[in-house]
Formats: C-alpha cells, sequence, structure tokens
C-alpha cells in the first residue's frame, strides 16, 4: 500500500498536542455564551396573590368559642386579594391593585391606599397604613431581618427560587423564597433583606400567603415609584408603643394587631 504522506504524521501529532487546547478553548466559549443568557432583571412590576385563612384563628380561641362558630358561619374561609410591586434598581412600591367587592373581611381589610415604598439608596422605608380608624405613615429604616438560607429550591412564576426563613416580633416565623435572578432586595410588604425579589412569602401563624403570578417587563414612571402619601408620621417603634397603650386588655387579637403592623 506504500508509506502514507509525510504531511499525515504532521497534523496528527498537531492534532494530539493542541486536542487540550481546543477543548478548554470551545468550554470557555460555551461557558460565556450559556453566561450572555443568563438574564438579570432590575426593573418591572410582580403581581401576587396573597391568600388568608379567616376561620383558622376564630376556631383556635376557646375563651370565645360560642361567639366566634356564628362569625365562622358569615364570612368565607379563604379570602384571595391582588397586590403588586413596581420598582427598578432604587425604588419599589408595593399596594393592593384593587379592593375585592366580593370579600368579607372579619379582621383587617386591605385598603387600595396603602402602600410600601422602599428606597434602595437611602436603605429606608415609608409605610402607608390603616389600621382601625388611624391613619400611619411610618418613615424608617429598611428592616434588619436576620435571614436564614436554605437549600431547599421551589420554582414561582417561572423563577427559581431559594428558601429564607426569619423572625417578626421575637416569635413569628417567616418563610420567603427569593430569585436572585432578580437583583432588587424587595417583596411584598416591608419584607426584603434577601440577595434578590421575594416572590413567596408564609407567614404560618398569620395563616397567610403571598405568591407572585406573573412579572410584566415594563419600566415604571417616576410617578409611579414616588407616589403622595399621608398619615400620622411615626417610626416603628412608636407605632408599636402606640398600639400596644390601646390593646391592653386584647389578649390574642391584640397580638394580631402587632403582627399586621410589623408587616
Amino acid at each position: 500500500m506504500g508509506s502514507p504522506p509525510t504531511w499525515a504524521f504532521k497534523i496528527t501529532k498537531i492534532n494530539k498536542k493542541d486536542m487540550k487546547t481546543f477543548f478548554l478553548f470551545l468550554f470557555s466559549i460555551l461557558f460565556l455564551s450559556a453566561q450572555s443568557q443568563t438574564q438579570f432583571i432590575t426593573k418591572g412590576k410582580i403581581i401576587y396573590e396573597k391568600k388568608t385563612n379567616q376561620h383558622k384563628p376564630l376556631e383556635e380561641d376557646e375563651d370565645n368559642k360560642a361567639w366566634y362558630e356564628e362569625i365562622i358561619k358569615q364570612i368565607p374561609k379563604m379570602v384571595t386579594d391582588i397586590y403588586e410591586i413596581k420598582f427598578d434598581d432604587k425604588k419599589s412600591v408595593y399596594k393592593l391593585t384593587k379592593e375585592n367587592t366580593d370579600n368579607k373581611y372579619w379582621f383587617f381589610k386591605p385598603n387600595e391606599s396603602d402602600m410600601v415604598v422602599t428606597d434602595f439608596t437611602t436603605n429606608t422605608l415609608s409605610i402607608q397604613k390603616d389600621i382601625f380608624e388611624n391613619t400611619y405613615l411610618v418613615k424608617d429604616s429598611t428592616r434588619n431581618l436576620v435571614w436564614r438560607i436554605t437549600d431547599e429550591h421551589r420554582e414561582i412564576a417561572g423563577f427559581d427560587c431559594k428558601k429564607a426563613l426569619t423572625k417578626i416580633c421575637d416569635s413569628v416565623v417567616v418563610v420567603a423564597f427569593y430569585t436572585d435572578q432578580i437583583p432588587v432586595s424587595a417583596g411584598p410588604e416591608s419584607f426584603g433583606g434577601l440577595p434578590g425579589m421575594i416572590m413567596g412569602l408564609a407567614i404560618p401563624r398569620m395563616y397567610a400567603t403571598w405568591f407572585a403570578t406573573k412579572l410584566e417587563l415594563i419600566e415604571p414612571t417616576i410617578p409611579q415609584l414616588n407616589p403622595n402619601q399621608k398619615g400620622k408620621k411615626v417610626n416603628f417603634q412608636q407605632l408599636n408603643v402606640e398600639l400596644k397603650k390601646g390593646m391592653k386588655d386584647w389578649g390574642k387579637n391584640g397580638h394580631r394587631i402587632l403582627w399586621y403592623a410589623s408587616l
């Protein structure tokens, strides 16, 4: 058959020598391509569905069982409300989208004027909240929550979310699921402080959950991120002291009001 041409040996020798370099180069190209396809969202609007079990806390109150049994017959077990958060990398505004006139509430009725404005540049909160007959405007720094991030994951609204745990009011456990694909430290109510947007939230002792249903890629306007707010100006500590004074004899219901005020 004869000997193969000398150029064949040269090519074989070159291929073996440079094979490792070639695969490293190919891997780098693929890695950079995958990185370029990863989207980090820093502005938009997220819709949340909040569900609250109204019967559960009444069923657990043995002191007023007979009275609460009558109340339970008159109100729905579950109420659902739709909230939204508009955000960019500097601010977020969380509020009720529209009052549900079909819902019958036992404790707190959501109000369209209630809202939470978070300023990421100054690390401050501005919260308008109706509590019974009073409208408060809470001005304070963002919450210094101690989160414990776990290895548990859950998909919410198409995003891979990681589970984290914290507490409010010393003993009320809060469960959150956040995504680092939206690197904005915000979420439902005044919760934040995680390395990404909170897409799911649960507070078992309040029998309430908030879960994102969709993300809209919009750019909020300056007026939308700077809404007018009103109310009696207080910080978190002043609000807590004022509410405690008026609820000395409220028992368990008094604790629930403080939990609500802490959201």
